[in-house]
This record gives C-alpha cells, sequence and structure tokens, in this order.
C-alpha cells in the first residue's frame, strides 16, 4: 500500500493523496471508535481513486487480516446507516450526506464482498459484524439489535420512502447494489436451505416491520415499471463553491468515475448497458427477496430410525418448515390501485395492503418478457398473487402479454430451458380460465411478422397459440427430449380443446400433423423393441429403456386424441377447419385403430369421418372436388351436426401447482439470473447454490402429478419438482 505518513497534511496535500492515506489507515491495523472524527474525514473526502485490481487485491487481503481487531467493516456499516438516516431526515436538494452515504456504500461494498467471496468458515465469522467488547454500541442501536439489523433498516426505509429523481438516482442504484453484495452470502449456501445458512443481511430484512417491507416492494415495483434512465441522473457530492478539483458533476454510462475503486471489479463489464439499470436492480434484488426462504426446523430435529434412506430423506424434506417471508406475502396479498381501497381493507384481516397499478404493471411486463427476469416476474405474480391473475384474464388486449410470450417460445434455441419452462408454465396456468380460452380466439391478428416459416394474416390469438405450443413440441422432441415439457404443452392445449372457435386452417393441420408426428416416433420404438427382443435376457436395460419410453409415448398419443376429440365433441361445428385436416390425414389413424388404449378415442374420430365422408360422396359423382368444395361441403354439414353416435368423455382439466420444495429450484435460478446479466460478479469456484459455470443446455427437474377425479372432473396437476 505504501507508506503511511505518521501524520496526515490534510491542509498540504491533494486530495488523491489523502483519499490514498484515509484508505490505507482504514484497512491497516488501527483501530479508530466508531465515535472518531477519522469516519467524517473519510466520507466526507471525495474518493476518486482508480486502482489497478491487483491493488484492490491488496487492500482488501490487508483488511481481511486486520478487520477481527478493528471491526472497522462494523464501523463503516454503521455510518452508512447513519448517514442514511440524515438524508431521510434532510430530503430535497442533494447535500454532503449524500455523498458521505454514497462514498460508505462503494468502500463497504468492496470489502464486504471480498469477505464474503473468500470467507473460510461456515458461519462467514470473517464479518465480524459487532463491536469489540471494549466499545458501546452507539445509543441509537437498541438494545438487541444487530449492527445489519440497524443497517438494513436504513437501506430499506431510505429505498422505500425516498422518491428516485435525477439527485437520488445515484444513491438509490448503489443501495440496491449494496444489497445484491450483502445478499450474496446465499451463495455460499446450498441449494436446500438449512439451519446452518447464514444470511445476516437478508436475514435483517425479512425481520423489518410489515408496513416497511410493503413500501419497499411498491418501490421496487415502481422502480420497474418506470423505468427511470441512468442518463438523467445527476449528483453533486459538495457545493459548487467548495468542489475540489475533478469532482464528478453528472453521472453519465456508470457509477464509476465516482467509485473509489475500480467499478468493474463489483460487476462484470460484459453485455451491453441497460437502458434503466435501476429498473433491472430493483427486479433483481425483488426476485431474490421474494423467493428466500430461512429454514427454522431442519434435518437435526429429526430422528428416522427407518432402514429405507429414500423415505428418510422424503421425511426429512417433508418435515422442514421456513418462517415467513414478508416480501413474498406483501407481494401476494397486492391489490390493484383502481380497486376502492376501504373496500379492499375492510375485508382483510391483517389491515392495510400493498396497492400496486395493475395496468401499468401489466404493460411494462409485455414490454419487457424478453427479459428472462421479467418471465419469473410474471410467473411469480401470477401464481403468487389472485388479484393480479384475475386481472390479467379480464384484460381485453391479451396480445399485448401473450404475443411476446410466444415469441420467445418461437426462439426457443435462443432461450434457456429455464425460461422455456416458466413460459409454458405461464401458459398453463391462463388456459385454466375458460374465459381466457374462449377471449383468445376472439382476438385476430393482422400479421405475425416474426413467424418465418408461413405468413400469418388475420389469425386468431388462440390458433397463434397451438401453432407455438405444437412447434414447441416439435422442437423439444428433436432437441431437449424433455417429457415434462411435453406434458406441458399437451395439458395447454387440452385445456384450450373444449373452447376452440374457428381454428386456422395451418393450426388444424399441426394438430393433426402432431399426432403424425408421435406415431412415428411410437412406431420407431415398437420397432426397436421387436428387433431387440432376442436380446431382452442379456440386455434388459435397453428393454427396459426401450418399454419405458413407449409407454411415454402411448401417453403423449393418447393425450393428443383426447385433444381431437375434445374439440370434435364440443366445438365441431365452429371449426370445420379441425374437420378438414382430420379427413385430408385421416390415414394416420387407421395402424392404431385395434390399439386397446386408443380404439375408444378414435372410434369418435372415425364417427365423425363416416358422417362427412358420406356427405363427400354424396357430392362428388361427378368427380374429384377440389378443396374450395370440399371445405364448403365441410361447412355446410357442420350446421347440421348433432353429435349422433359419439361417445361422452370427461372434459380434461389441467392444472399447475407447485411442488412443496419450490425454493430449491428458484433460489439457485434467481441467482443464476442476477450472475448472467452481469448484475455482480462472483467467484464461482466457491459458489455452492448452484454448478459453477453451468451449461446453457443444462435442465431443470420438473414433475408432473397426475390427480383424477378432482370435484367431479378428471382434474391433472402439473407441478414443479425442484
Amino acid at each position: 500500500m505504501g507508506a503511511v505518513p505518521s501524520t496526515p497534511r490534510w491542509s498540504s496535500a491533494r486530495p488523491q493523496d489523502t483519499a490514498e492515506y484515509l484508505i490505507a489507515t482504514f484497512v491497516g491495523e488501527k483501530s479508530f471508535p466508531v465515535s472518531s472524527d477519522f469516519w467524517q474525514k473519510l466520507l466526507e473526502l471525495p474518493l476518486n481513486l482508480q486502482w489497478p485490481p491487483h491493488r484492490v487485491r491488496q487492500a482488501c487481503e490487508l483488511f481481511v487480516r486486520n478487520n477481527y481487531d478493528t471491526r472497522h467493516l462494523a464501523k463503516i456499516l454503521i455510518h452508512l446507516a447513519w448517514c442514511l438516516q440524515e438524508s431521510l431526515s434532510t430530503p430535497g436538494e442533494p447535500s454532503v450526506v449524500y455523498g458521505k452515504a454514497l462514498n460508505a456504500l462503494y468502500i463497504s461494498s468492496i470489502f464486504l464482498k471480498y469477505l464474503i467471496e473468500n470467507a473460510k468458515t461456515e458461519r462467514i465469522e470473517e464479518l465480524y459484524l459487532s463491536l469489540d467488547e471494549s466499545e458501546a454500541m452507539p445509543a441509537d442501536v437498541t438494545q438487541g439489535q444487530t449492527i445489519e439489523d440497524f443497517l438494513m433498516n436504513s437501506v430499506l426505509r431510505f429505498i422505500g420512502s425516498i422518491d428516485v429523481s435525477p439527485n437520488t438516482y445515484v444513491l438509490h442504484l448503489e443501495l440496491l447494489n449494496f444489497m445484491l453484495i450483502a445478499m450474496s452470502t446465499q451463495l455460499l449456501s446450498g441449494p436446500s436451505p438449512g439451519l446452518k445458512d447464514v444470511n445476516p443481511f437478508i436475514d435483517a430484512a425479512m425481520a423489518q416491520e410489515r408496513s416497511l417491507v410493503m413500501l419497499v416492494v411498491r418501490r421496487l415495483l415502481l422502480n420497474y415499471i418506470t423505468r427511470p434512465p441512468l442518463n438523467n441522473a445527476r449528483y453533486s457530492l459538495f457545493p459548487e463553491e467548495s468542489q475540489p478539483g475533478g469532482v464528478l458533476q453528472k453521472v453519465g454510462s456508470a457509477a464509476a468515475n465516482i467509485v473509489l475503486l475500480p467499478f468493474n471489479y463489483l460487476v462484470s463489464s460484459s453485455g451491453e448497458g441497460s437502458r434503466s439499470p435501476l429498473a433491472d436492480s430493483s427486479l433483481h434484488v425483488l426476485l431474490i427477496l421474494i423467493h428466500y426462504r430461512k429454514c427454522i426446523v431442519g434435518d437435526e430435529f429429526i430422528v428416522d430410525k427407518s432402514d429405507d434412506t429414500t423415505a428418510s430423506d422424503t421425511n426429512l424434506k417433508q418435515n422442514s418448515c421456513f418462517s415467513e417471508n414478508p416480501f413474498c406475502k406483501a407481494l401476494e396479498n397486492a391489490t390493484d390501485v383502481e380497486f376502492d381501497r376501504l373496500d379492499t381493507e375492510a375485508n382483510l384481516p391483517n389491515g392495510p395492503v400493498l396497492r400496486l397499478p395493475f395496468a401499468s404493471l401489466f404493460d411494462t411486463l409485455g414490454m419487457c418478457l424478453a427479459d428472462e427476469a421479467a418471465v419469473l416476474l410474471l410467473y411469480s405474480l401470477l401464481q403468487g398473487n389472485s388479484d393480479f391473475l384475475e386481472y390479467v384474464l379480464v384484460r381485453t388486449d391479451l396480445d399485448t402479454l401473450l404475443m411476446p410470450v410466444l415469441e420467445a417460445l418461437y426462439n426457443a434455441p435462443k432461450r434457456s430451458s429455464n425460461q422455456i419452462y416458466m413460459l409454458l408454465i405461464i401458459l398453463l396456468m391462463l388456459s385454466q380460465d375458460s374465459s381466457f380460452n374462449a377471449s383468445i380466439h376472439k382476438l385476430i391478428l393482422l400479421s405475425v411478422p416474426w413467424y418465418k416459416e408461413r405468413l400469418l394474416h388475420q389469425t386468431s390469438l388462440g390458433s397463434l397459440m397451438v401453432i407455438i405450443l405444437i412447434r414447441t413440441v416439435q422442437y423439444n422432441l428433436s432437441k431437449l427430449r424433455d417429457v415434462y415439457l411435453h406434458t406441458t404443452c399437451l395439458a395447454t392445449l387440452a385445456n384450450m380443446a373444449p373452447h376452440v372457435h374457428r381454428l386456422s386452417s395451418y393450426a388444424s393441420q399441426r394438430l393433426v400433423s402432431l399426432f403424425d408426428m408421435l406415431s412415428r416416433k411410437y412406431n420407431k420404438l415398437a420397432e426397436l423393441r421387436d428387433n431387440n427382443g432376442h436380446l431382452v435376457k442379456e440386455e434388459n436395460g435397453l428393454a427396459d429403456d426401450t418399454s419405458t419410453e413407449m409407454h411415454i409415448y402411448t401417453d403423449f398419443l393418447r393425450l393428443v386424441l383426447e385433444i381431437l376429440n375434445a374439440i370434435l365433441t364440443y366445438a365441431l361445428p365452429r371449426n370445420p377447419e379441425v374437420v378438414y385436416a382430420i379427413m385430408h390425414r385421416q390415414e394416420v389413424f387407421q395402424p392404431f385403430k385395434t390399439h386397446p388404449r386408443f380404439n375408444e378415442l378414435l372410434e369418435n374420430i372415425y364417427t365423425v369421418l363416416d358422417f362427412f365422408n358420406s356427405r363427400m360422396d354424396a357430392q362428388s359423382v361427378d368427380g374429384e372436388l377440389s378443396v374450395e368444395k370440399v371445405l364448403q361441403v365441410i361447412i355446410v354439414n357442420c350446421r347440421s351436426w348433432r353429435g349422433e353416435g359419439m361417445k361422452m368423455f370427461t372434459q380434461l382439466r389441467f392444472t399447475y401447482e407447485q411442488e412443496s420444495r419450490p425454493e430449491e429450484f428458484f433460489i439457485p435460478y434467481v441467482w443464476q439470473l442476477v450472475l448472467s446479466r452481469g448484475a455482480l460478479s462472483f467467484n464461482h469456484e466457491v459458489i455452492n447454490l448452484f454448478l459453477a459455470d453451468p451449461p446453457e443446455d443444462r435442465q431443470s427437474n420438473y414433475a408432473m402429478a397426475l390427480d383424477n377425479d378432482v370435484n367431479g372432473e378428471s382434474e391433472r396437476a402439473v407441478f414443479l419438482d425442484a
């Protein structure tokens, strides 16, 4: 670090030299009480040093060695809390206290991040978030309150109470970046939350009062909705007449010019800059907060004498318990700001609730669904907040939300498997509502410019959804080969089937082609099974695998037949194109006519074929009919169709349910998103939350469960298995 003068020469030293001295003192051996004027000098001085990474590391290493004795991390965090409290008491024009808060943020962020990344113990004791026994806690830190509680209360109160403006933008942004660093202790824990996990800052956030939590969730979502751009931010650390040379007046593409140490030491420099880093950081912090789970009952409290290891592990998971997450609850209970406040709160036993502008949130999500984090937010809202789900379902402009979802699925090869799952589950959740299934067929799209295989003009949103879901199955069959992705797509189509209205010719053709595609795969497996029959004894594993896959494809084929049956049973008069497509490709059904799993379903299809074939024969006495004439005959006879001879099957209804331990998927997933977006760089070698540098095509674990005969209907539950 270089020589440190015994006595600083405040009056004659240049600001850069003085800053160098102060930082050397901060990381050094001497401990300064929290009441020392050293802290004011450190935080009031313009810290505009630009150090190379190796000097940053040297400073951090020295700080780690001395922090146990100096407790300087705890002390600078106390001063950060004080600066934020002072900012709250003097809102309005920027003042010196804003600069002090920023300096405290920059310094504490760098050293806190290094301590977390290089923790040597499970409990991250190197943080030493307490004062030495010889030093009393400040009077405004209440008895029993930890330093992290004191700090997070101030951080969250500033975020929730101070409006974002050009003057406060940078401080808001850096507070969110600080929160990402403080909450990154989660990266050191395993994917399943346990009692031994140490997350002091995020636990402190969870302990805040309900009213403050609601303010924070509201502010984070408003930041995401309004998306204030960074180039409008301005910040003056000192009054103009007393500014030392070089103090930044206006923040440009990043806050790096104002930071003490290189900004890219904290965050990744890869990727294009966001037009609104505040919106992105707000979303990342919100997702981490709402998906956090703190284990309060775990493996240590459960004794299982069973010899069955699998059963024992299952019992351990089932008996784990988590404390309530107030941020998750606030989001789940949020209501639309347009609703009458008195009526809303009168029906809630727990008092006031978070009120959000659902219309603006809906529109913002529609614009941002190309971003994977936005998809996760939409999923979280639809899955957890029944009011928001209901709001989405009654919107007449569903294309605002569905078009970007369908476009993202169309570009599946460019998306992560997790994102594909989230998008499909969103469609499945929406398809559970019959009014949604009806309304999407009434909304006509003039064109679909991003669909390249075919010109789609005057296509209904419902027809496009059928096309994209079938295309996703086709992509999965050739690339991912994930059975659960197939099931989710087919479950959504099954929910839609009874409500199909004027399905387009192309969508109808694709639906029949889907059966043909799956049947060819089934036939190949049957041939493989027959050819390898003589090897069963020698290679029993191969035979078992083939048999299992055949069973899976048998289920898929039956489900497609059930989809076709639902359309023909409940919506045939409204779908002449579906009848035409079945008649045009009727030969694909013939090989399965006597199959024990399919014969009763195919009886209905052949009842329809016999009815329309006989009408067609009556019209074709003079020769073959043109395509237009065939379709015209079908349309005319659809009007006289009465469904005679059709066997009625119970209407299918698939529902989505989260698995009992969704945190094992969502906590790692959120942090993977944060790191992949460059919101925070972190040493992958020390990450235990997920596999370091996971391949892009690594699939998440999903499972489907079938639960029949619920409330008199054949209801099937599709749920997430972490």
